[in-house]
């Protein structure tokens, strides 16, 4: 998401609200909030870094590849490169994006295991997995192989979650990095490198604020503009005063080798 000053002509709230709704919220790119909300990156740059490994492997499975986005961003994919994605909307868009590097987009239950042989992968990569299955990642792994990962960190983006939902005690302490590395080694992977990093988050309209609820559906999951009107008005008037909605993401990139 890219910055810039909030316009001084900016739309009315019920065209805002339409204009979000409206939006496509398929895939896993965020272009529709440059201009209307930024988010900071962690310092470390992912996609390079994963980049960088899929180039010297033969074989690697991305899971939770959303549309795709991020897999193809890498110049070189290895001889064999499958991804995997739950959500129908996401494969179809992921197939349709990486089928001209002959990847196989593998439409997947988060509820079961993974379809493939044992030890039949060099590299699994994810960006922002559902829910890590240890057991099923070591599985897949070929003794020596690795799984290199961003996951989303705990009470991520909760300043605007809890603005709609109240406080979340317990669930500000779920998607912690050292709890996630102790269930990677009690699957059996080693883990041998584990950062974490807090950025900034700020949106600027309410468009965004909904948009990004649409496309994050698990934030809020009861979420609909008629529901939450009254504090999405609020919101609004805010913003209107030159108040942007400042929130936190939370991230961590993990390595561990089986």
């Amino acid at each position: 998401m890219v910055e810039k000053e909030v316009s001084e002509e900016m739309l009315s709230f019920d065209a805002l609200i339409t204009e979000a709704e409206a939006a496509d919220t398929a895939g896993w790119g965020f272009d529709w909030l440059n201009g209307r909300a930024s988010e900071a990156r962690p310092p470390w740059g992912y996609a390079r870094m994963m980049a960088q490994r899929l180039a010297a492997v033969r074989a690697a499975l991305d899971l939770d590849t959303g549309g795709g986005e991020v897999l193809d961003e890498a110049a070189v994919l290895p001889p064999v490169m499958i991804a995997t994605e739950s959500w129908r909307p996401n494969v179809l868009e992921a197939s349709a994006r990486l089928a001209r590097r002959g990847v196989q987009v593998v439409e997947v239950s988060d509820e079961t295991g993974l379809p493939f042989r044992d030890g039949v992968f060099e590299l699994v990569t994810s960006r922002h997995p559902v829910a890590p299955n240890w057991e099923e990642i070591h599985r897949v792994l070929r003794p020596g192989g690795s799984y290199f990962a961003q996951h989303v960190g705990p009470a991520s983006a909760f300043e605007l979650i809890e603005y709609f939902l109240g406080p979340l005690p317990l669930e500000r302490r779920q998607r912690d990095a050292e709890q996630e590395a102790r269930s990677a080694e009690a699957a059996g992977l080693t883990v041998t490198d584990l950062r974490t990093a807090r950025c900034r988050m700020v949106f600027h309209d309410v468009g965004a604020v909904v948009w990004s609820l649409r496309k994050c559906v698990w934030w809020v999951p009861d979420f609909s503009v008629s529901r939450y009107r009254p504090l999405l008005r609020r919101l609004d008037a805010d913003m209107r005063q030159g108040n942007p909605f400042v929130a936190h993401s939370t991230r961590h990139l993990i390595e561990a080798r089986r």
